[in-house]
Parts: C-alpha cells; structure tokens; sequence
C-alpha cells in the first residue's frame, strides 16, 4: 500500500509542478524570460523554441532583451512573439528585440488574477482527479482481496492527507502569486 501511496503522490506532485510551469508564464508586469517558454518557430522546417536560438537577457525589470544567434531568424521571433498574444509588442532593431513590459493597470492586474484562479482550479481539479484514481484503484484491491477493510480504511484516509497536502500548496503558491500581481 505504500507502494501506491507513493505513487499517486509523485503524480499529485507532478500535477503541482505543472501548474507552477503555467504559473511562471503569467505575466506580472515584471520582465521574466518564462514568458517566452512556449513560444516556438519553424526554423529551417524544425520548431524549435526560441529560447534554443537566442540569448535571452533581463537588463531591467521590464524589459527582455533577445538576441539570436542568426540574425536572419529576427523576423520569425518577432512574428511568433506577436502570435503568441503575451501581451508585449517587440521592438526589432536589426540585432536585438526588446520587449518593453509596461506597468500593469488595475483592471489588467484583476483580469491576470481571475487567469490565476482558473488555473488554480485545474491545478485542484487534477489533484483531485488522482485521489479519485487511487480511490477507485484501493476498492479494486479491496474487492479482489488484496486489501482488507480496514487497509482500505486507513488508505482512503491517507490519499486524502496527501490530497490535502498538494492542495494547501497549491493554494499557498496562489496566495503568493496574487500579491505579486496585485503588487504595485
């Protein structure tokens, strides 16, 4: 049974790092390189990410300066940056983009926050998906024998001691990331 119970909490932790992932892409009103994580382009027929053809750098607090290694690819970030909707216009310069993130206003800053909660209640909807998959699965045992009535018991109430536990974090890294938003 611990067997199991390890399991399913490697896959709740697996669920919070990837809500952690989308997390870091939202966008605070501070320059940060996740941003641009996702946003990929066809370089010689391959998409590729474009943090693999720059150098990414943050100078300032709002602004990312992207420099790629073959300059004839410019172009190509720049449209990708523009499709990709991230709320940043690049500045092109021949050599460089510049991605001047400007101060967040108050309605944009609530909007991101209501993006966060949407995300926060995936990020608890997975965790409790897997608790139900674990559930279903200690029932299973129990109805082939492999686990007793009361080893379901102290199962059930154990998956739900580590469901409380990713879910408390996830609501811990949502408190933290609201404030920073909400920061002026």
């Amino acid at each position: 049974m611990n067997k199991l119970m390890e399991e399913f909490d490697l896959k709740m932790e697996l669920a919070y790092e990837s809500m952690l992932q989308r997390f870091a892409a939202v966008r605070t009103g501070r320059a940060n390189a996740a941003a641009l994580d996702h946003i990929s382009i066809d370089y010689y027929g391959q998409q590729t990410p474009i943090k693999q053809l720059c150098n990414i750098t943050i100078p300032e607090s709002r602004l990312i300066v992207i420099q790629p290694w073959d300059k004839t690819s410019l172009p190509l970030i720049v449209k990708a940056i523009h499709a990709s909707n991230i709320g940043v216009t690049p500045e092109n310069d021949g050599n460089v983009i510049r991605l001047p993130f400007q101060p967040l206003t108050e309605e944009t800053r609530l909007d991101i926050v209501k993006q966060i909660k949407k995300m926060t209640e995936e990020g608890k909807v997975a965790i409790r998906n897997i608790r139900r998959e674990c559930n279903d699965e200690m029932k299973k045992m129990e109805k082939d024998g492999d686990f007793t009535e009361d080893d379901l018991k102290s199962g059930l109430k154990k998956i739900q001691e580590i469901t409380d536990k990713w879910t408390d974090k996830i609501s811990e890294v949502t408190k933290t990331k609201e404030n920073e938003i909400m920061e002026v």
